[in-house]
């Protein structure tokens, strides 16, 4: 049971890092296809189609595969390994996993409605709504390798500090982008 256990943590590893990577890059995908409705035509009509392809391609080839196989090969090395489900920083974990799996769904929302012409968000906020995904990875990492040795006060003030770094960071370059514009 242990050497498959192994198998899958690699499996389950390899594939959350693609789905970060395919939520970090949807996001970016979003901010551009958002502001590229500022263009003129028919500079704006073409990325807007080439945008709404690629969001597509990235969601459904990448992200959305990459989440379903994370979430089955945690959910068989739960099966593996039942024992886990009775540590603390498992409930912590898995909190945090059922959180990026709404967000992954707001996502796959945001891909339709801009895929139909919808914006409902500006691209400061949906810089705001990519760093999510990081406070989501980094709790979780922490979770995972730190298990019982954080005490989750401080974990969790921690990671409230960094999203509110993150959102200073994002506002700065706001600013910084408004000045050179």
């Amino acid at each position: 049971m242990e050497e498959y256990y192994r198998y899958f943590t690699a499996v389950h590893v390899v594939f959350v890092i693609s789905w970060m990577a395919g939520l970090f890059y949807i996001l970016s995908l979003f901010i551009y296809h958002t502001e590229a409705q500022d263009k003129p035509e028919p500079e704006k009509s073409i990325l807007t189609v080439q945008f709404v392809k690629m969001e597509a391609t990235l969601w459904k080839i990448i992200a959305t595969p990459a989440m379903i196989i994370s979430v089955l090969a945690g959910v068989t090395m739960l099966y593996l390994n039942p024992g886990l489900l009775q540590a603390d920083w498992m409930h912590v974990k898995l909190a945090f996993v059922v959180a990026l799996l709404i967000y992954h769904f707001i996502c796959q929302n945001i891909v339709k409605q801009l895929k139909h012409g919808v914006f409902k968000m500006t691209s400061f906020k949906l810089r705001l709504w990519r760093e999510l995904a990081t406070v989501f990875m980094i709790a979780i990492v922490f979770a995972v390798i730190l298990r019982n040795a954080v005490n989750w006060i401080y974990g969790l003030i921690g990671i409230m500090g960094i999203a509110l770094v993150i959102m200073f960071a994002v506002k700065m370059y706001k600013k910084i982008r408004e000045k050179s514009n």
